[in-house]
This record gives C-alpha cells, structure tokens and sequence, in this order.
C-alpha cells in the first residue's frame, strides 16, 4: 500500500474495471457521472447497500474508491490535483481535490452523501456544478434498466 495520492489512482482504476465489468459506463468522461448515479439507484436503497448488491460486501473500501472514480473525472477534466495527508487518521474521506480556479471539494464524503441521501445528492448534478461539460446528454430509462444510457 502507498500514498494516499498513489492508491486514489489505483482505485479510481480498479473500480472503472469492476463498473464496466458490471455493466456500467465508467471510462472516466464527465457523462460517465451519470452512470455513478444508476450505480447508487440500482446498488441502494434508503441509504444503505441492497443486501446481496454490489455494495453489500467491503462497503467503505467501495465508497472509497468510487470517491476515487468520482473525482478523477473532475481532476482529469477540470486540470485538478489531489491533496491527501497521509497522516490524518480519516485521510481516505478528507481527501480532496484543488480545481484551478480555488475551488476545492471531497470526493468520499460527497460518494456517502450520495448514498444516504439518494438522488438529491446526485454526482452528476454535483459535477455540473463544478464546470464540467457533458459531451452528450445522457438518455434515461426507466429504473432497474439495464439499457444503454448514453445517446446512439
């Protein structure tokens, strides 16, 4: 195990392989997002992991790393780099990403927001609101579907 700057990559790297492997669009583009949030619809319910889901095992070392996915969007788009001390006892949920413009934000503690709080507190929406750029509006289906999201 590495830094906390070395395993936010490899995380954000493992989970894009596991997301994809399960169905979902997780290439690291700003509309991928979306497919965070159908992660969250599908994998909770009432702000816990649906037992035998995806989040039901390893539930911190996933919000982890979908925190990780998360953000690496946002600091690939957005030319941002991540901040992390490894000697914070919570250093994996405070870490945070600078934007050039000042802004700064944390990717885990919005990940857990997103899960107990359902789609009020949707990544996507969280994302536009930080300057990133969808390059297609994402098509949605109705719940549960596991149709392709994005535009043909």
């Amino acid at each position: 195990m590495g830094t906390l700057k070395e395993d936010v990559g490899a995380s954000a790297d493992r989970i894009s392989r596991a997301l994809q492997s399960s169905g979902y669009r997780a290439d690291f583009s700003p509309a991928s997002l979306c497919e965070i949030d159908r992660f969250f619809d599908d994998q909770s319910k009432e702000g816990a992991a649906k037992r035998g889901g995806l989040l039901a095992a390893d539930l911190g070392s996933r919000i982890f790393a979908l925190g990780c996915y998360v953000c690496e969007v946002l600091r690939r788009d957005r030319n941002g780099e991540w901040l992390a001390d490894d000697a914070d006892e919570q250093g994996e949920v405070n870490l945070e990403v600078y934007l050039p413009d000042g802004t700064r934000c944390w990717p885990v503690q919005r990940v857990i927001k997103r899960l107990k709080n359902g789609q009020e507190d949707s990544i996507a929406a969280w994302g536009i609101s930080l300057g990133l750029r969808f390059s297609s509006v994402p098509i949605l289906q109705p719940r549960g579907s596991f149709s392709k999201l994005f535009g043909r």
